[in-house]
């Protein structure tokens, strides 16, 4: 759930009070100022802290905003913080440059040493450790280093050892245009010495920077740094996330703070013997590009890793890691034992890089730890999850029983329905202080029935489908949505004067502004709400056009017409943010080439010209991607899916530029194609925290933009890995019983899944959306399947699939791309001398108990990448029924071949 920004900043302050920093940085007394080939750097003079670090007019560092973060408390880069005792010792003493802050002392500098200081002045007097820290031009490259001596009498242990990393991800303030031309975004490969950070502009245009371990300095956690949040600037709020830092050592959080969690890397700690001294740093490089990170990585003679499909493995599906560093593989372990397996394989195409088969054999995260023959240690994050068939079908299943709310005495009308759930007490969500959750509408309401209903159109089943009809015929036609088509904000509501029998848990507050009367909850001006009632009616338009044993109430017709009818009520100009691009809105655009296949001319107009309003509005904004906050990363989808429609190729590309900023791709399941979410945890989740939130919806909507254009365009290798790494986070949320959770924790403390299921649906539309296999041809890796295995490259290029759907499959080579309205895909033949493509498909998919089988196969065939090849026609006499080719099943399979 979103609010107006203002609101959010009123609510913020009913529990803060902004107060005026006292200066404690030194800003008054100057600064210290060099150039490097890369970056012109300023210090701060007193702290010797970054003040900026510019790079060809972008400044990484929010100097601007820097008189507002100058007191006790607020951290900077150069800053450290660290944990130590003396061996025999079971306290540990902590240390923190920022905490107290007073003027370093100064060192002599020479040679490549920029500047350099002395840190006890700002370290408490109990410090056991003397720490020299140095900004160094190595190699023309900017390294900040800290020399970490024991200066006691006996051996010190240090436990915690870390590098506060501060990046203007600062919004508080700023406008569209200054949020998106200042500001950055920053996200951690936590990978030991293969680890680093990229910081990456908002435009999405200029060079990303790479902050890289010197020498032997891993990045073995990556810890939240809190500050006052009673600041002008808000820290740990919508318009600042706040700042991380980069850990070397773990150990004395693992022992204490995070003792309850699995963290993401063995915790170690080191021993320094008296006056030992060992140096830990930092290294500053610009890549050319965010699709260059990986080759600037090379180049600075880093390990990287590259995981085809990524590192969310379903248990079916072998997946392939390639690794490329100067120095051989000495050895492969996994933690914990035997959750996964590998294999050597011959699939690298230059001697460059060295590929590995990996199988998944244990539900849930695992670590893969590579160590090189030169001691260098990298680790790659894994997830394993069900088939991925039968984990779409665990999620069916457990939504349309476990959250099925089934209660004719319910006062708010909610019933049936699929509800919220609260799976740490594994009970449906009756009550929340927070209405739309109980109340059935918002994405923190509507999550449930709504990934309910999509999950019929990727996979239906019989009696899913039954009580889908039930909950949109009783409850979601009438309830959730009125007659004239506009959509409640919440059928739940506080307001006991109305429900006098309903008993509101007396352990809950209702004094905040989100208990909502009835009055506020039946408010219909949330645009965003509309939409989910429109993929509702067009999933089972879909399930009743193409299975039509399946429905019983009403006619495919009645749906169609019924989405057909909620986005004219949406866009009657009524409706607040229906000029804003949309979260999941990528169904109404199928819903507009539904009608049209089915001949629907009144409707396809109506439909194409309330889209092409929207989008005339969008042509003329530079940053069209606005949201009801001040910073989003919702309106993107929606931007994209009409810009491209109506041939607005300057507003989709800035769109997709926009989503590369904040959509990475790390060896890391949690962080590779997670879109940038960091505050929804307080509107639809049950441990309410600003937070980086892990396959949040972001991953599954904002990877639809990046895998269509990637079918537009074949040969952009990198939009295909994003991609399908953002398609397939929602698989994560999913657990063993067929739960889906909001979002993943990340911070260090708790790194676990929500409890409640929230606002998952529009992850999971996404990902039906457009899940499929992906066949390449990898200039570095050869053949390649994304949800798929390849079986053969000669004579022909054969694949299994094994993706979540079974319904659609690209064959980049020829632009090809083909969709199962009905039926699934098990294999697909693919000639590349002849151009010729044959698919072997079957009535549903195989192994999964209750999935609905087709009458008959119904395959469209497009070109999206208009390489001139045109489009594929099946050999053989198929008749057509509105767009799609109807292909008769034999013993409840078939095989069609498709030729140019």
């Amino acid at each position: 759930m979103r609010v107006l920004h203002a609101v959010f900043i009123f609510a913020l302050c009913l529990v803060r009070v902004c107060t005026a920093q006292s200066g404690t940085l030194g800003l008054q007394d100057g600064f210290l100022s060099f150039d490097t080939p890369s970056f012109s750097v300023q210090l701060v003079k007193d702290s010797q802290t970054l003040y900026s670090l510019n790079a060809s007019g972008f400044d990484f560092i929010p100097a601007d905003v820097m008189a507002q973060r100058q007191s006790h408390g607020n951290y900077h880069l150069g800053d450290l913080t660290f944990r130590a005792r003396l061996v025999g010792s079971s306290t540990w003493t902590s240390g923190d440059t920022s905490a107290q802050r007073r003027s370093v002392a100064p060192l002599n500098v020479t040679g490549s040493t920029l500047a350099a200081a002395n840190l006890s002045p700002t370290l408490p007097s109990s410090s056991l450790l003397n720490i020299t820290r140095r900004w160094v031009l190595s190699d023309n490259e900017l390294e900040l280093l800290f020399d970490v001596t024991n200066s006691q009498k006996q051996a010190v242990e240090i436990g915690a050892l870390g590098a506060p990393l501060e990046f203007n991800n600062i919004f508080t303030g700023r406008t569209a245009a200054q949020t998106n031309e200042l500001c950055s975004l920053f996200d951690p490969y936590i990978g030991q010495d293969a680890g680093y950070v990229q910081v990456t502009p908002l435009l999405g245009t200029l060079p990303p920077l790479l902050v890289l371990p010197a020498g032997k300095s891993p990045l073995e956690g990556w810890r939240f740094l809190p500050e006052d949040t009673s600041t002008s600037l808000g820290y740990q709020s919508q318009t600042f996330e706040g700042l991380y830092e980069w850990q070397f050592h773990t150990l004395a959080y693992a022992q204490n703070e995070w003792k309850s969690v699995t963290p993401w890397n063995a915790p170690s700690s080191a021993t320094l013997q008296p006056g030992e001294t060992r140096t830990y740093g930092l290294r500053f490089v610009l890549a050319p590009s965010i699709r260059g990170i990986e080759d600037a990585l090379q180049a600075a003679k880093r390990p990287v890793a590259v995981g085809i499909p990524g590192y969310i493995l379903p248990s079916d599906q072998p997946g392939k890691l390639f690794l490329s560093f100067s120095s051989a593989v000495s050895s492969i372990s996994v933690s914990p034992a035997g959750a996964l397996s590998w294999a050597k394989n011959t699939d690298a195409q230059t001697s460059a890089w060295v590929g590995y088969t990996i199988t998944g054999h244990t539900w849930g995260r695992s670590r893969l730890t590579v160590t090189y023959a030169d001691g260098t240690v990298q680790t790659v994050h894994y997830y394993v999850t069900h088939a991925a068939v039968q984990a779409i079908a665990d999620l069916g299943n457990f939504l349309t029983t476990e959250s099925w709310f089934d209660d004719p005495t319910d006062p708010f009308n909610r019933s049936p329905s699929v509800i919220s759930y609260d799976r740490e007490v594994n009970a449906v969500v009756k009550d929340d202080p927070r209405a739309w959750i109980p109340g059935l509408s918002d994405e923190a309401g509507a999550g449930s029935w709504l990934a309910a209903s999509i999950k019929q159109f990727a996979q239906p089943n019989a009696a899913e489908v039954a009580k889908m009809e039930q909950f949109v015929n009783e409850t979601l036609w009438g309830s959730i949505q009125n007659p004239d088509g506009s959509v409640k904000k919440a059928v739940y509501f506080y307001q006991p004067a109305l429900v006098p029998n309903y008993d509101y848990p007396s352990s809950i507050f209702w004094g905040n502004w989100w208990s909502w009367n009835q009055a506020a909850s039946y408010a219909t001006d949330r645009a965003y709400d509309y939409v989910h009632v429109i993929a509702a009616y067009w999933s089972l338009y879909r399930v009743a056009r193409n299975y039509p044993s399946l429905v019983k109430t009403h006619t495919w017709e009645w749906y169609l017409n019924q989405a057909v009818m909620t986005v004219a009520s949406m866009t009657n100009g009524r409706v607040g943010y229906a000029d804003d691009g949309l979260m999941e809105e990528t169904v109404i655009r199928y819903l507009l080439d539904d009608v049209k296949r089915e001949g629907l001319t009144a409707n396809a107009t109506l439909i194409e010209s309330r889209m092409r309003a929207r989008e005339t509005i969008w042509a003329g904004e530079r940053y069209p991607f606005g949201s009801e906050m001040a910073w989003d990363s919702t309106g993107q989808e929606g931007v994209y899916a009409w810009a491209t429609y109506f041939n607005d190729t300057t507003t989709a590309l800035n769109t997709l530029n926009s989503i590369l900023a904040y959509q990475p791709t790390v060896p890391h399941w949690g962080y590779n194609g997670n879109a940038r979410r960091y505050w929804d945890n307080v509107y639809g989740g049950k441990l309410q925290r600003i937070e980086r939130q892990i396959h949040h919806y972001g991953s599954g909507l904002n990877a639809i933009p990046l895998i269509s254009q990637f079918r537009a365009t074949p040969s952009d290798f990198y939009l295909l890995r994003v991609g399908f790494a953002g398609l397939s986070g929602p698989l994560s949320n999913i657990d063993q019983g067929g739960f889906a959770a909001a979002s993943f924790h990340s911070f260090a403390d708790t790194l676990k899944w929500d409890g409640y299921s929230g606002d998952y649906g529009p992850n999971f539309v996404g990902h039906a959306l457009e899940m499929g296999t992906y066949l390449i041809e990898h200039p570095d890796f050869g053949w390649q399947a994304f949800g798929g295995s390849v079986l053969a490259t000669t004579p022909t290029v054969r694949v299994q699939t094994l993706d979540s759907l079974r319904r659609r499959v690209f064959v980049a080579p020829l632009g090809a791309w083909f969709s199962l309205d009905a039926g699934a895909f098990s294999e697909v033949d693919f000639d590349p001398t002849k151009k010729s493509v044959t698919l072997s498909i079957s009535a549903a998919a195989p192994g999964v108990s209750g999935a609905a089988p087709a009458p008959a196969a119904r395959l469209v065939v497009a070109n999206t990448a208009q390489n001139g090849l045109g489009v594929l026609k099946p050999t053989g006499t198929f008749k057509q029924d509105a767009g799609a080719w109807v292909i008769p099943f034999s013993g409840g399979t078939a095989s069609v071949t498709l030729t140019l």
